[in-house]
C-alpha cells in the first residue's frame, strides 16, 4: 500500500519522500495555457498548480531519487475541443520528462492518451465517479491501470471493486479536504478565499414556509433551526474542521486512519492525502500520520489497538465520536459507536 501525496512547490517532494510518501501528484498551469484559453482552471484547482516546466522536470527528477513516482493532474471536469488538444501537448511534455502517471477525468481523453503515449501510466480520477465493478472494467478496457474512487465509497465497495477487478489498482482517500456533494458532478471551481470560496460554503439567507400554506409552529420552527445548526456542524467537519490542527500541527477533518487496516485486507493499493493547495506544514504533519499508521498495520497490530493509535494522535475522540469527521464511518458502527 503506498502514500499518495500532493505538491505544489518543488521544494516540498524531498522532505514529503523522507517523511513517507512513495507517490506524489501534482497540476500544472502552464504560461501557454492561461495566454490561449485566459482560464487557470485546467485541472479543477485555480490555485496550488505548478507554472513552469522547469519545475515540473525537477519535481519528477527529486521523486525518483527517491524511488518515487510522480503524476500529472488533467482532470477538470470537462475541456473544449481545443483544450483537449493543449492537454494532450502538456500530457506529451510530461511524458518527455520522465513522469509516470497522468490522473485525468474524462474518459475519452483517457483513451486517446494511453493509446498517444503507451509509456505513461492512466489513473481515472475521483471526478469521474467510477463507482462499480462495471465502470472499473471500462476504465481498464479504455487503457487505466488504476482507478481512484469518489469519496463517498464505501469499504465493501471498495473490496468489491478490486476483487472484481483485479487487474485495475485501487486508491482511496484517506486524510484532509471532505466534499460535501458528488464532485464529479459539481460543475463550480474552488475558487481562493479572497475570491469567495467554493459555492458549497456561500451562506444563502432563506426562509421556511408549509407547501399547504399554514402557520409553522414553535415546535417546528425549534426542529428546523435545530437541523440547520448542525448542518453547519457537519459543513465544518468536511472543511477540515475549520482548517484547525493541534498544537503540533496535525490537521483535524476528513480522515479514514482508523479503516487503514480494512482498506489494506481489501487489497486497497494506495491512499491518498488530498490537498494540493494547502500548506506545507499540513501535508508534511498529513504523510506523517499516514504513515504512523500505516507502520502500524503492515506489523500486524489489530484494527482495534490501530483505531485507538489512529484517534489518539491528535487525540480526536470527540470529533471522532460524531461521525462527521470520517470518511468510513461504517467503521464507528462495526465498533457500535
Amino acid at each position: 500500500m503506498r502514500i499518495v501525496a500532493p505538491v505544489s512547490r518543488v521544494a516540498e517532494i524531498e522532505p514529503l519522500a523522507q517523511a513517507g510518501a512513495s507517490e506524489f501528484y501534482c497540476g500544472l498551469v502552464p504560461s501557454d495555457w492561461l495566454g490561449r484559453f485566459h482560464a487557470i482552471n485546467a485541472n479543477r484547482r485555480p490555485s496550488g498548480n505548478l507554472t513552469r516546466y522547469e519545475d515540473l522536470a525537477r519535481a519528477i527528477d527529486i521523486a525518483h531519487a527517491h524511488e518515487a513516482t510522480v503524476s500529472l493532474v488533467l482532470n477538470a471536469q470537462h475541456y473544449s475541443a481545443a483544450q483537449i488538444g493543449a492537454a494532450e501537448d502538456i500530457a506529451g511534455r510530461f511524458a518527455a520528462l520522465g513522469g509516470d502517471a497522468l490522473i485525468v477525468s474524462d474518459l475519452g481523453l483517457l483513451h486517446a492518451l494511453a493509446l498517444r503515449f503507451p509509456a505513461l501510466r492512466m489513473h481515472v480520477s475521483s471526478v469521474a465517479t467510477c463507482r462499480n465493478a462495471g465502470a472499473a472494467r471500462l476504465c481498464r478496457e479504455l487503457g487505466a491501470q488504476r482507478l481512484i474512487l469518489p469519496r463517498d465509497v464505501t469499504l465493501a465497495e471498495a473490496a468489491s471493486i478490486a476483487a472484481e477487478v483485479p487487474d485495475i489498482e485501487i486508491e482511496a482517500f484517506v486524510l484532509n479536504d471532505g466534499c460535501i456533494f458528488e464532485e464529479g458532478a459539481c460543475h463550480t471551481i474552488h475558487l481562493p478565499g479572497q475570491l469567495g470560496g467554493p459555492i458549497c460554503l456561500d451562506r444563502f439567507e432563506y426562509r421556511y414556509r408549509r407547501r399547504d400554506g399554514g402557520a409553522v409552529s414553535p415546535r417546528l420552527a425549534a426542529r428546523l433551526q435545530q437541523n440547520d445548526a448542525e448542518y453547519e456542524r457537519w459543513l465544518w467537519y468536511r472543511f477540515s474542521c475549520g482548517f484547525s490542527t493541534t498544537p503540533e500541527g496535525l490537521p483535524y477533518g476528513p480522515c479514514g486512519l482508523c479503516a487503514v487496516p480494512v482498506l489494506r485486507r481489501g487489497r486497497v493499493a494506495a491512499i491518498k492525502i488530498a490537498g494540493r493547495e494547502a500548506p506545507t506544514a499540513r501535508k508534511l504533519a498529513s504523510v506523517r500520520m499516514v504513515r504512523s499508521v500505516l507502520e502500524r498495520v503492515r506489523a500486524g497490530e489489530d484494527d482495534a489497538a490501530v483505531r485507538a493509535f489512529a484517534i489518539g494522535l491528535r487525540p480526536s475522540e470527540s470529533h471522532c465520536a460524531t461521525g462527521y469527521m470520517c470518511y468510513y464511518p461504517e467503521v464507528l458502527c462495526a465498533e457500535g459507536r
